[in-house]
């Protein structure tokens, strides 16, 4: 049976798979902050009542299964964690002061497609992706 989940005047199942590329793939900045990268991106989906299924953040992108009301679109979605995550990493994390002007930790882009009825299949790939990730590393 579906997870359908409620608001006022509608069911919903909304759930789809993201990838997140930090901005030149900075792998160093990204792995030095990996853990209190994942707990802002945990924080401000629970602000907009987000749910995050599964994540994993590789060494140089951030995969998530979410599933996101129908009342936001996906765009704003992404745009939302995207752009205040940035905020946060830059003044918590790389302790930045005052205007943000002309700084960024995402590139411009982002991965998105919709998981349908194939949501195991999609939560085992998230899983599984550092895991392919650190064998195509050691054959290099």
């Amino acid at each position: 049976m579906k997870d359908w989940r409620s608001q006022s005047h509608v069911k919903w199942d909304c759930k789809y798979h993201i990838v997140m590329v930090p901005k030149y793939r900075r792998i160093e900045r990204f792995k030095r902050n990996r853990t209190q990268i994942r707990e802002i991106l945990r924080e401000l989906c629970r602000q907009k009542d987000i749910v995050l299924i599964e994540g994993n953040l590789a060494k140089d992108h951030v995969h998530m299964v979410l599933s996101v009301p129908p009342k936001y679109s996906i765009a704003m979605a992404i745009g939302f964690l995207k752009g205040k995550s940035a905020i946060r990493i830059n003044r918590l994390l790389d302790r930045h002061q005052g205007n943000l002007f002309g700084r960024s930790f995402w590139s411009r882009g982002y991965n998105v497609s919709t998981v349908g009825l194939d949501i195991e299949v999609i939560r085992n790939y998230v899983k599984n992706q550092l895991i392919k990730d650190r064998n195509e590393d050691n054959l290099k």
